[in-house]
Parts: structure tokens; C-alpha cells; sequence
């Protein structure tokens, strides 16, 4: 990837890659994590998981990296491992069951999954004999010095399922008489055949399933896929889904049926768009609440909750901390962030909310702010509902804005207005 940041910390859709493995295994009793180069940086984005990893202090190959992880194994009790690489994030549950249920059913040591593949380059190559028996895998490197024909099409998917009796001798066998000088996993194959095992290579249904990510070309390629089919399994669903090929939908986000939206637009994180909400198009979102309400074109949106009835934009930033309540409107050219707005509150243009509670049915008019930081520290603006804030208002927090009190336009607000107030 030629990239400082860990290969598994790469994200489709705002997702790490390993994220996604951590979510598809979620269900396994027994989950190690084998962690090397920036491996700090991995345990900080996955904190919750720091128990279950694995320090590979020296980076010497897959095989080494599985040795690393083999007194766990090896006190878990369990009759199959399975390995999955980090980089190859759309391997699921189903996919591990089905290999382990072959492996048992042929009483295979070692089964792993292979792949056709119209360009296999960078992977490793599954080598067969005359009967069509696995014999070994040689990775690309090698090929040429082992004289193996890089025309293979049949590669390994570098999904494996290991009978823990048979394979820990074999991982003490492992050698590195080969281009990289590591100890290769894909060695535990001869060997097997070596020791009198059997091996199992299971083909994969879908090849994309098991796609593997080494250059930021095949990261783009393989989040491609993942956005096509997040696009499909909700518009399945019921969800209206407008210029299918512009729409970007993060795997954790959860959408209605009925919810409309139009491309292009990207909605990330933990978002959930309710029933009768419709996004328009250009506007991007993380983390936010859509309880039947509407955004308009070209906003962008985080942290922010909308209630049933609201608009926000065109051309509207909403930050972290926003909630607007039934039936507020937040119009062309305005920001928020920590800022509570009532119901039926409007703010139409061209204005900064930030640590304001607003009451219901207030007006704020174009050009007000409010001032909420001194340099030092960050003051709450409080407007009581029924309040008419003027155009091009300063209200320099900490300040109240009585319930029904009318501000002029151009005023700086810096103290209380009383309720009812002509300010």
C-alpha cells in the first residue's frame, strides 16, 4: 500500500478492513488477533478487542505469525482453526463454516480456499498433480524459480482451516528457503502430503468474497463491491434509491422502508434514516438521526438528530451535538453544532448556532450568530420560545433571550433580554 497507516486500518466505506472480519466473527468463541507492524495504531482503533490480540514482535511471515498465536490455540481446546488474513474483509461466518464442514467431511488436516481468478497476480498459486490433487501453493515470487507456470489461474484465497493435533508439528517444520526469506503458512500444505494428511482445497462460489487488498487499485475495486452490494440489499428493502451508482451507504448505517434517497449522496457511520425521510442529492452524513425529516442538496451533516417534519439546507452544516425537533428548519448557509432547536424553530440564512438551546416557534433571522467562545471558554446562548431575533444579530454568550422577546436586526446582545422585551 506504501502507506505508514496498517494495511487493515485501509477502510471501504469510512470501515477498516479488519472491522469488517471482527464483525463477521463476532459469533466465534474463541477469536486471536496476530498483530505486527503499527500495531499500536490497530489496538487503538480497536480497543475492545486488546485482550484477544497477538504481539508479532518480528514480521517473518504468515506462517510465523500463526506460531505466534499457537500456545492460545492450543489451550483453547479447539479441533479447527481457522486463519483469515486481515486484508480480505469480505470472507463471512458461512464461508469458514463451509470449509471446516469440508474439512471434517474428507478428514482434510489442512483445508483452505481456492479461487479462479483471470489476473492472479500476487497471489499465490495452487500446484496440482496429474490426478488433480493439491500438491502445494508457490507464491508469486517464486514462481519463476521453481519453474511454476504463472498462467495458474487457481490461487489461494489465504483462508485456511487447520486441525490443531496435526498442525502445530507442522509449523515447527516451516522453513524460509524462499524469495521473501519468511516462513510461508502455505509450507503446512507439502508438509501435510509429506506426513500423510489430507489436504482440501475448497473452491470459492464467488471469487470477489475472497478479493485480497495490496495496492490502493484493489482497495478502490474492492469497495466498489462492497457499495454495490450495500446499495442492493437496500434497495431490496424497500428504500428508493435514485442514481443507484452514485450512492454511497456505509455497512453499519440502517435505513426504512420508503426512505428516498438521490445520488450522488454518502451517508456513513452509525446513521439511521427513518421512515419518511428523504436525502437529496450531494449531500454527505455521519452519525446522524433522521426521524422522517428532509435534507436538501449539498449539505453535510454529523452527530446530528432531526425530528419528524424537519429541513435542513441546501448548503446547511450541521456538527456534532445538533438536534432539531419536529417540524424546525435550518435553511441555505447555516451551521450548528451543540445546538438544540425546538419545534417549529426556523433559522432561513446565512447564520452560526453554536451551544444555543433555542425554544419552540423562535425566528432567527439572516446573519445572526451566536458569539459562544471568549478564548478561554465555550458559553451556552439560551432563546426562549416565541422569540424574533432581527437580522444580523450578535448574541454574545453567556446570554437569555426571554420567552415572546424581539431582538431588532443589527443588535450585539450582551445581556439578558426579559421576556417580552423590544430590544
Amino acid at each position: 500500500m506504501r502507506s505508514d497507516l496498517p494495511k487493515v486500518l485501509h477502510t471501504l466505506l469510512e470501515k477498516p478492513l479488519l472491522g469488517y472480519l471482527l464483525d463477521a466473527t463476532s459469533s466465534v468463541a474463541h477469536r486471536w488477533i496476530v498483530v505486527g507492524h503499527g500495531h499500536h495504531l490497530v489496538e487503538a482503533a480497536f480497543p475492545e478487542h486488546a485482550s484477544s490480540m497477538v504481539l508479532q514482535a518480528e514480521q517473518l511471515g504468515t506462517g510465523h505469525a500463526v506460531r505466534e498465536a499457537w500456545p492460545r490455540v492450543m489451550a483453547s481446546g479447539v479441533e479447527y482453526v481457522c486463519v483469515l488474513s486481515g486484508d480480505t474483509p469480505l470472507v463471512q461466518a458461512r464461508h469458514v463454516d463451509a470449509l471446516v464442514e469440508s474439512c471434517r467431511s474428507c478428514g482434510a488436516a489442512v483445508g483452505f480456499v481456492s479461487v479462479e481468478l483471470d489476473d492472479p497476480t500476487g497471489y499465490g498459486r495452487v500446484v496440482r498433480d496429474f490426478s488433480g490433487a493439491v500438491q502445494t501453493v508457490v507464491e508469486e515470487k517464486d514462481l519463476g524459480r521453481l519453474g511454476v507456470d504463472a498462467g495458474i489461474r487457481e490461487v489461494n484465497a489465504g483462508v485456511y482451516a487447520l486441525r490443531v493435533k496435526d498442525v502445530g508439528p507442522l509449523l515447527e517444520q516451516l522453513d524460509t528457503a524462499n524469495a521473501q526469506a519468511e516462513y510461508y503458512l502455505p509450507q503446512v500444505i507439502p508438509l501435510a502430503r509429506e506426513a500423510g494428511l489430507r489436504v482440501a482445497a475448497v473452491p470459492a462460489e464467488a471469487a470477489e468474497d475472497f478479493w485480497g487488498v495490496n495496492s490502493p487499485v484493489q482497495l478502490v475495486a474492492l469497495e466498489e463491491v462492497v457499495r454495490r452490494r450495500v446499495v442492493d440489499v437496500w434497495s431490496n428493502r424497500a428504500v428508493i434509491v435514485r442514481m443507484p451508482q452514485s450512492v454511497r451507504i456505509g455497512p453499519d448505517v440502517e435505513l426504512s422502508p420508503g426512505v428516498e434517497l438521490t445520488g450522488p449522496v454518502e451517508i456513513y457511520g452509525k446513521s439511521q434514516i427513518m421512515a419518511g425521510s428523504r436525502v437529496e442529492s450531494h449531500v454527505w452524513t455521519r452519525d446522524c438521526r433522521l426521524e422522517g425529516a428532509t435534507v436538501r442538496s449539498f449539505s453535510h451533516l454529523e452527530g446530528a438528530v432531526l425530528g419528524p417534519g424537519c429541513v435542513a439546507g441546501p448548503f446547511a452544516r450541521l456538527r456534532p451535538g445538533t438536534v432539531l425537533e419536529s417540524g424546525a428548519r435550518v435553511g441555505n448557509f447555516v451551521e450548528t453544532k451543540k445546538a438544540h432547536l425546538g419545534p417549529g424553530v426556523k433559522v432561513g440564512h446565512l447564520s452560526y448556532l453554536g451551544d444555543a438551546v433555542i425554544g419552540a416557534q423562535t425566528n432567527i433571522g439572516a446573519g445572526t450568530i451566536t458569539c459562544n467562545y471568549d478564548g478561554v471558554r465555550k458559553h451556552t446562548t439560551h432563546i426562549e420560545p416565541h422569540a424574533f431575533i432581527g437580522s444580523n444579530t450578535a448574541l454574545v454568550a453567556p446570554v437569555t433571550v426571554g420567552e415572546g422577546a424581539v431582538v431588532g436586526a443589527g443588535s450585539v446582545v450582551t445581556k439578558d433580554v426579559p421576556r417580552d422585551m423590544l430590544c
